[in-house]
């Protein structure tokens, strides 16, 4: 795959801004792993390789179970493996990334209010805009996963 273009030096300033977000929501008190499963299960919705491989790196790195990783795709037949705050912000993540077909139900905004304050709300769905904004600079312009970059290097 080869990059249609390099975003972010042609935009600096709207990067800039996406990374003041991603900083905003780093700060926001939601626990790493929720926003990186978030991150994760967008991108994987998406087909975002290249955030793919970063989250599941990033998931790794800070001791989360290949086997939780795995599972992720089909987190709701594991759903032994995610806790309920885990569960809900997946399946917000799920509603919000595919708006268009879902319309975000009653039922999914009840369900994350039971496990997030209003505040963790926003700042929840501010990260899955985020990751979505993200994935499709990625997707459309073509960026190359560091597992595939590594590739070509060897």
């Amino acid at each position: 795959m080869t990059q249609r273009l390099d975003y972010s030096s042609i935009a600096p300033d709207g990067m800039k801004a996406l990374g003041d977000l991603h900083n905003l929501v780093a700060r926001s008190g939601l626990r790493y792993g929720v926003l990186n499963l978030v991150y994760l299960r967008a991108s994987q919705i998406n087909g975002f390789a290249y955030c793919i491989d970063m989250h599941t790196r990033d998931l790794i790195k800070s001791g989360m179970s290949h086997e939780k990783l795995a599972l992720l795709p089909v987190w709701r037949e594991a759903a032994e493996l995610f806790s309920e705050q885990e569960r809900a912000a997946l399946a917000w993540c799920e509603t919000v990334t595919n708006v268009s077909q879902t319309g975000i139900p009653d039922h999914e905004y009840d369900a994350v209010k039971s496990h997030f304050s209003d505040k963790e709300v926003v700042n929840l769905t501010m990260a899955i805009g985020l990751i979505n904004a993200y994935n499709r600079l990625g997707v459309g312009f073509r960026s190359t996963p560091e597992a595939v970059k590594a590739m070509s290097v060897s």
